[in-house]
């Protein structure tokens, strides 16, 4: 190997290297907010956000809101989900998917008139400490807010989450009427925020 070619090699690792870092790095912060649907994997997202705001502008139910400048310059004006006070309704048209221009928010790629898979925006579990139907009241608030068929599964009229099917869209959360609420959600770790709900 000539001495042009060891240091072009060289660099690209070093490159590869601060990429892999900036990813890594950039996606741990990330895990204190959530996405839009089908938002890129986080670097990608805002290396493509515009910030122009036209996703939440498309957002019929003001689900989605900006970052604040207080998380700093590399994310203020993205767009994030306010999933802890507001669901998301998993939108058949996607408006706010289809009002991003750069990108940043992008269906997959599908069969023609296949729907896209749901996206998998969040990480939703029962407080059993909280839940009304685990101390002995009856509820069922939550019960017709799920749009996701299995989802949510109800034992002994104790409602359950199956991880595996819930997008974490936080509709049942909005519907409980505990307070503290008896849905937590929380994001997801990076190697599953980039897959759909019901992904292997």
């Amino acid at each position: 190997m000539d001495r042009r070619n060891f240091f072009r090699m060289g660099l690209q690792k070093a490159a590869e290297t601060a990429v892999r870092l900036a990813d890594e790095s950039v996606s741990q912060r990330a895990r204190h907010w959530i996405r839009p649907p089908y938002a890129q994997a986080e670097l990608e997202f805002l290396l493509a956000c515009t910030r122009c705001d036209k996703c939440i502008e498309a957002c019929p139910h003001d689900v989605i809101f900006k970052l604040p400048a207080r998380l700093g310059a590399q994310v203020v004006g993205t767009p994030a989900l306010d999933i802890l006070n507001k669901g998301c309704h998993l939108c058949e048209d996607w408006p706010c998917v289809n009002a991003c221009e750069p990108d940043a928010l992008r269906l997959p790629a599908t069969v023609e008139d296949e729907a896209a898979p749901l996206p998998k925006l969040a990480h939703a579990e029962i407080n059993v400490s909280a839940c009304l139907p685990y101390l002995g009241p009856e509820c069922g608030a939550c019960k017709p807010a799920c749009p996701v068929p299995g989802a949510m599964t109800w034992e002994m009229e104790k409602p359950e989450i199956n991880p595996d099917i819930c997008t974490g869209c936080g509709l049942c959360r909005e519907a409980c009427i505990v307070e503290p609420k008896a849905v937590n959600i929380s994001s997801l770790p990076p190697e599953i925020r980039e897959l759909p709900s019901g992904s292997p």
